[in-house]
């Protein structure tokens, strides 16, 4: 089994410390990651995942990213059309995509301390769920 990961490069403080647990989650548990796709934001993600599934050596896909509130409701927004998207790609490639992104409704202290366990639950969540399709 391969996965890949794509990863927001906005809030790259906290983006990066999620990539690196990410990694090191996917090693630890033996899988191998056959490709990193950087994206400019959580909401770009879902067309760096389909380009991503259409690969035959890509068994799931961890996505990364942090949506910090600010003064709007951007962040719902951002956060609901994310996770609608990734979850119709899933279906469409039957294939698991993870859902690793803080947020909305997350401060930015609070998305740093939650960074490393969000990064290994979605790699956790991706290995995981190809084998319960196997």
């Amino acid at each position: 089994m391969k996965i890949a990961i794509v990863c927001s490069k906005f809030n790259g403080e906290i983006t990066s410390k999620m990539l690196k647990a990410a990694l090191l989650r996917a090693k630890t548990r033996g899988v191998g990651v056959v490709s990193v796709l950087f994206v400019p934001g959580a909401f770009d993600s879902p067309l760096a995942v389909k380009k991503l599934l259409k690969r035959k050596d890509v068994s799931a896909v961890a996505v990364l990213g942090a949506i910090v509130t600010g003064g709007t409701k951007h962040d719902e927004v951002i956060g609901f059309a994310i996770a609608n998207s990734l979850s119709l790609l899933s279906m469409e490639f039957e294939k698991p995509v993870a859902l690793g992104v803080i947020g909305p409704g997350v401060s930015e202290s609070q998305a740093k301390a939650r960074a490393v366990e969000y990064a290994g639950r979605a790699v956790d969540a991706a290995i995981d769920l190809v084998g319960v399709l196997k």
